[in-house]
């Protein structure tokens, strides 16, 4: 197996890595952040949802060796300097959440969204949040809190 280089949230991990082995399961399995969530195994979800580059991706479609040599960011990986990231602490406020379970693929693609989008429209954050899913149906919270992040970061409600 092949030594590959992960980048995970500002961290070298160095690993051998199989070529068929899923970042998903590098992350959980053998860097034990756990925040990133098996779901569907398809990429349908979101659960698995990380930051590669920058741009949401799902990690249970995603080979460990794609990955290697390139920015991944989990949930574990956003917050800075003992505060919550916009997003997280607007779930929390919104409380945008029942379960949990989709709870950091949604947040991971908010943020994702809010990078590449500052002030994003309402279709716009059905767009970005398109197959993210959330089983217990809080959809109308968790817009609510995409709402009220994208208004910490200078945004419109």
């Amino acid at each position: 197996m092949p030594e590959i280089t992960l980048n995970v949230n500002g961290v070298d991990h160095h690993l051998t890595a199989a070529d068929d082995e899923m970042l998903l399961y590098a992350l959980r399995d053998r860097l034990n952040l756990t925040g990133t969530k098996y779901g569907c195994g398809e990429g349908q979800c979101g659960a698995c949802t990380v930051l590669l580059d920058g741009h949401p991706t799902r990690s249970c479609r995603t080979r460990a060796s794609a990955a290697a040599g390139r920015k991944i960011t989990t949930i574990e990986g956003l917050e800075g300097k003992g505060h919550l990231h916009a997003v997280q602490q607007a779930f929390l406020d919104e409380e945008a959440f029942q379960c949990s379970y989709c709870t950091p693929g949604m947040i991971m693609s908010a943020v994702g969204l809010l990078s590449s989008n500052p002030k994003p429209s309402d279709d716009d954050i059905i767009r970005g949040m398109n197959g993210n899913i959330c089983r217990c149906g809080t959809y109308g919270r968790i817009m609510a809190a995409i709402r009220r992040a994208a208004g910490t970061r200078g945004g419109s409600r």
